[in-house]
């Protein structure tokens, strides 16, 4: 039974954007002809190389293992020769270390890649080293490797297991077409999470614009499941992980705890695709599935793309960038990172590319606080954005952590409110930045 329509109390109900894409199957496009893997995509420690300049490689390959619990490894998403390592310019613009490979164009692929099997046949330890092992992290934005996420220490208190299908940010579709493709396989791969959790009810956490995929999802579950779709209003940022927590259960939980400390695990749905993928066809997660999107393309699309391709082939197989497009972004317009380049390649944590004829940001004046409260009442960790805006200005960062400013989940919503056009989020990032920065000196000190 599907329960009656939630919703995150504050948070903004944006225009979407979504028409744009959200029609079009998702396609799978070629690699480029020189790869680029990062050995960070995703949260913890990088992978390590484990191969050298002139290796040759195959689909499928690992090519870094992880280092460490919080760390995934890298597979090669083609065949090819390696031909240097070292530090490349990735989409925030930072330079990280990455295995740069020449694409042979075979795709000569591992053995027993693609080879369905049953992971029933499993153990639950056995199930959850293969999600581990095939370099599963999560593809809603943050990158945490999925195998350690599956693997809290109370295991047997976790009473929820919520897949997030809100995909809440304004113009990604992919999410949305990955449950209406590939419904039967995500609720496969959610029965085999059930079984390393197995006090877990899953619940299917998904917005009411997407009512297509709702039916598609309910479709597949079978009586005995012990499974339910709560139907969200539409509301952003309830795709984050703390807010869909909240919207679903009422319970609440803060930077200092995880969900696991509320009983609950969030499972993105492109990641319990990308489980299956592991599990039942032994395909470690080499493609990335992307939004190309926006009205600064000539022509929209949502694909399947090999990890470690080039973003200017993408934008190519949209027909390129239309003359007036002034600003691209990589993920959501409310969270992503503005490119200063295409020439960044494709990472396991690359959600979409938005290109537009206008730069909202650039084109209005930052004007005086005029204290009308509107941050407030947006703020879904109900926060006060005017007072931690001035403590940050202030370089009073005690204050800053006082008034809770290491709670923001820099969401964005308290910035697209502002009549001011005051950078808040951006203020925020500051503050806390400066706050971690400080703590990693008294660590030091203290040892």
């Amino acid at each position: 039974m599907m329960k009656k329509k939630k919703a995150l109390k504050k948070g903004l109900r944006l225009f979407e954007g979504k028409e744009l894409s959200k029609d079009f199957p998702i396609t799978t496009i070629n690699a480029s002809s020189i790869m680029v893997y990062p050995l960070s995509m995703h949260i913890g420690a990088p992978a390590v190389p484990v191969v050298k300049p002139g290796d040759r490689v195959l689909k499928g390959q690992m090519i870094a293992k992880a280092d460490g619990l919080i760390s995934a490894p890298v597979h090669s998403s083609v065949s090819g020769t390696v031909k240097v390592i070292e530090n490349r310019k990735v989409v925030n613009g930072d330079r990280v270390m990455s295995i740069v490979v020449e694409n042979d164009g075979l795709n000569e692929e591992i053995e027993g890649m693609g080879v369905k099997s049953n992971p029933d046949e499993l153990t639950v330890e056995e199930v959850v080293q293969k999600i581990k092992d095939f370099g599963i992290v999560g593809l809603g934005g943050a990158g945490f490797p999925t195998g350690v996420k599956l693997s809290p220490k109370n295991a047997n208190e976790i009473d929820t297991i919520i897949i997030n299908g809100c995909e809440c940010e304004p113009y990604l579709t992919v999410d949305y077409r990955i449950m209406l493709e590939k419904g039967e396989q995500i609720v496969k791969a959610v029965r085999q999470i059930q079984r390393i959790l197995p006090n877990a009810k899953a619940v299917f956490g998904i917005e009411d614009n997407k009512s297509d995929s709702i039916k598609v999802i309910k479709g597949f579950i079978k009586t005995d499941d012990n499974m339910d779709i709560c139907q969200l209003k539409t509301k952003y940022p309830q795709g984050g992980e703390r807010a869909l927590i909240y919207a679903v259960t009422g319970r609440k939980i803060n930077s200092k705890m995880l969900p696991a400390d509320a009983k609950c695990i969030v499972v993105n749905s492109t990641t319990c695709y990308a489980i299956y993928s592991a599990l039942y066809e032994n395909i470690p997660l080499i493609y990335r599935y992307m939004t190309v999107t926006g009205d600064g393309v000539n022509q929209c699309n949502n694909f399947k793309v090999p990890i470690g391709s080039n973003h200017q082939d993408v934008i190519e197989k949209c027909g390129g960038l239309k003359e007036n497009a002034v600003k691209i972004i990589s993920g959501g317009p409310m969270t992503g990172f503005a490119m200063s380049t295409l020439d960044v390649p494709v990472e396991k944590t690359s959600s979409s590319i938005l290109a537009f004829e206008v730069d909202d940001v650039a084109t209005v004046n930052q004007t005086n606080c005029i204290h009308c409260g509107r941050c407030v009442a947006v703020c879904p960790t109900d926060l006060v954005p005017q007072m931690l805006a001035k403590a940050v200005k202030q370089n009073n960062y005690s204050l800053f952590e006082h008034l809770g400013g290491m709670e923001c989940v820099q969401c964005g919503c308290c910035s697209y409110a502002c009549p001011a056009r005051i950078p808040l989020t951006h203020l925020f990032n500051i503050g806390k930045a400066e706050i971690r920065h400080q703590l990693e000196q008294k660590s030091k000190e203290v040892n």
